[in-house]
């Protein structure tokens, strides 16, 4: 659990458009778009992550998201502002 109470990251996958599926300590699939914080971003640290090849390489790490140079998602922030993930074929959470 974060500090805010929130549930840990455990693993991730890249979406298209800049989105992240994430799967929580407790079970929960969510989305988390990464788009809106990466609008206007330039230069080389979060800049990277425009890089849809590096932004590929997003893994866990510290009970959140990272990348290889360091570029990373608060914990409470990445359970906080994602939405819960539903299956395209159901309708249905997952």
């Amino acid at each position: 659990m974060t500090a805010r109470g929130n549930p840990t990251a455990v693993a991730v996958k890249a979406l298209d458009d800049y989105k992240l599926l994430v799967s929580f300590e407790n079970d929960e699939i969510r989305v988390y778009d990464l788009k809106p914080a990466l609008e206007g971003m330039q230069g080389k640290w979060y800049g990277e992550l425009l890089d849809i090849d590096y932004f590929r390489t997003v893994r866990i790490g510290g009970g959140s998201i990272e990348w290889p140079n360091e570029q990373d998602v608060c914990p409470d922030c990445l359970y906080e502002d994602s939405i819960p993930f539903v299956r395209e074929d159901s309708g249905a959470p997952a």
